[in-house]
């Protein structure tokens, strides 16, 4: 991961490829499938998680917020435990993990062990994603490599879509435990599967020197950042002492990282990589563009719970047609998808993205299931083209010792996009809704006769009751109006990521310097 390391790290020698490709990519999408899936498939089963486990919802939340943090600070480990290891050592080693881990959630009898082991899941989940992407532009030749990251990236639109509903057909029909302990067979499945295509894998490893320092003040500012992130709404932000606390330690050991990492012989972390113009375009758009689109996934489920009235199976079934399209596209998109640039790809994408978004800006309390259903299935096309064109970009320049490095920062600043974009969400949609709700009621007044007796026949003769009514409805447009003008904001964000994508400048042949390391 070092600029300065004079020795090529875990590259396969030429004729080291696996014996079945479709067999090997098979076991690496079935790894990359259970480790994204889990990023979402706890989230419908906290209620009765909690209950279960003698806990309050907000000590629930840390199911998930535990192994968000603990995803974040392996990330970026990835370049530096390749080049010790081997991809190959590296892959099957954090696979059984993650089964050993998802098999402690399972027979958890507390909620602090079940925190304890969900955070150990997601240290061992980190270098899993980057890795199998790494893994998978490896043993595919040049031409076909675009196959794969399509692959790759129909697995990460729609493993985050399928895991709430999975997660609440398995807590509805079974118990919760097994939305964990069904990882177990599946890890060890897909280890095997890889191990034994990839064994005669010949790998040059490293013995780089461990940065304490930008480790220790990597878990210490992106920790701090993380809880920052998950407490700030119920925290009240920075009128909270702990908040601004957190935030003082984040920003001095972020900056310390940073001014490490960046002059350091040997950074755990390699930011040089930011120097590649592609990979700095395409994490850009990447960033952006996935906290955009995890914003919409955050919201679209609440809203038609909340402020629609729909139950948790019909909203997963509401939003479900968006991983349609990109089931149906990212065959023909790996197949045929070089032959276009993938800055039109990805610009198509964005603008449908786009529309989208816009469409939803307009949408009110009577709009049926067929109009929400539609708009999340034309989504899914800007999805499809989204994810594989521009993980080709950022990787386009990369070499092949880059990769797995380059892929683990690009996820790791995805995922912290990802978490930003959550929180900041949740708190515009509250602060847009108390200010339509206040501007709605400013010119309502019960003491007005006329008044009174609308909200008494409201109340069927009752006014108390009448003014309860009338302020659920008047609570429910406010919200609809939050959550139009957010869409509307997301609307332009997702134009303005285009730009990002045409700072870039062909040519997009994935991880070059990884094919000539192959020896395609």
């Amino acid at each position: 991961m070092s600029a300065q390391a004079p020795t090529a790290p875990a590259a396969p020698a030429v004729g080291a490829g696996p014996a079945n490709v479709a067999l090997c990519t098979a076991g690496l999408a079935l790894a990359s499938f259970m480790q994204v899936l889990d990023t979402t498939i706890a989230n419908v089963s906290l209620p009765t998680i909690a209950g279960n486990l003698g806990a309050s919802s907000q000590q629930a939340t840390w199911v998930i917020t535990s192994f968000a943090v603990s995803t974040a600070i392996a990330l970026p480990l990835t370049g530096w435990l390749s080049r010790r290891f081997g991809e190959v050592k590296l892959f099957i080693w954090a696979t059984i993990a993650f089964s050993i881990a998802s098999l402690l959630c399972g027979i958890a009898q507390s909620m602090g062990m079940l925190v304890v082991s969900r955070a150990l899941q997601g240290f061992v989940a980190g270098p899993m994603y980057p890795i199998t992407q790494s893994l998978l532009v490896s043993i595919y030749p040049r031409e076909k490599r675009g196959q794969a990251l399509a692959l790759l990236a129909m697995i990460t639109v729609v493993a985050p879509i399928a895991g709430p509903i999975l997660g609440g057909w398995i807590t509805d029909n079974y118990s919760w435990e097994w939305i964990f302990l069904i990882n177990v067979p599946l890890g060890v499945i897909a280890a095997v599967i890889v191990g034994g295509q990839l064994r005669h894998r010949v790998e040059q490893v490293e013995k780089p020197k461990m940065d304490y320092v930008g480790l220790v003040t990597l878990v210490i500012g992106v920790g701090c950042l993380q809880l920052l992130l998950d407490l700030g709404n119920e925290e009240d932000w920075f009128a909270s002492t702990k908040i601004v606390v957190l935030a003082c330690v984040a920003a001095v050991a972020l900056a310390v990282f940073l001014i490490w990492e960046l002059t350091d012989k040997d950074p755990i972390v390699d930011l040089r990589l930011l120097r590649h113009r592609n990979f700095r375009a395409g994490t850009l758009a990447m960033i952006v563009g996935y906290a955009a689109f995890f914003s919409v996934a955050l919201m679209i489920p609440q809203w038609l719970q909340r402020d629609m009235g729909y139950t948790a199976i019909w909203a997963g079934l509401a939003t479900a047609p968006l991983g349609f399209l990109p089931i149906l596209l990212a065959p023909l998109l790996g197949k045929f998808g070089h032959k276009v640039d993938m800055r039109l790809l990805a610009t198509i994408a964005f603008f449908v993205l786009s529309m989208t978004s816009f469409m939803r800006s307009g949408f009110n309390l009577q709009v049926d299931f067929a109009h929400v259903a539609g708009v999340q299935l034309l989504m899914g096309m800007g999805l499809a083209l989204f994810f594989m064109p521009v993980l080709q970009i950022l990787l386009s320049d990369l070499d092949g010792r880059e990769v797995a490095a380059g892929s683990g920062l690009a996820t790791f600043l995805r995922t912290l996009g990802g978490s930003f974009a959550a929180s900041l969400t949740t708190w515009l949609w509250a602060r847009r809704t108390q200010q339509h709700h206040a501007g709605l009621t400013e010119h309502i007044s019960l003491y007005d006769p006329g008044m009174q007796a609308q909200v008494t026949a409201m109340g069927q003769g009752d006014l108390q009751h009448g003014a309860a009514v009338l302020d659920n409805m008047i609570v429910h447009q406010a919200s609809q109006m939050g959550f139009n003008d957010i869409f509307l904001l997301l609307g332009w964000v997702f134009l303005a990521i285009i730009v990002f994508v045409w700072m870039a400048k062909p040519p997009f042949g994935a991880g070059g310097g990884a094919a000539a390391a192959g020896g395609h």
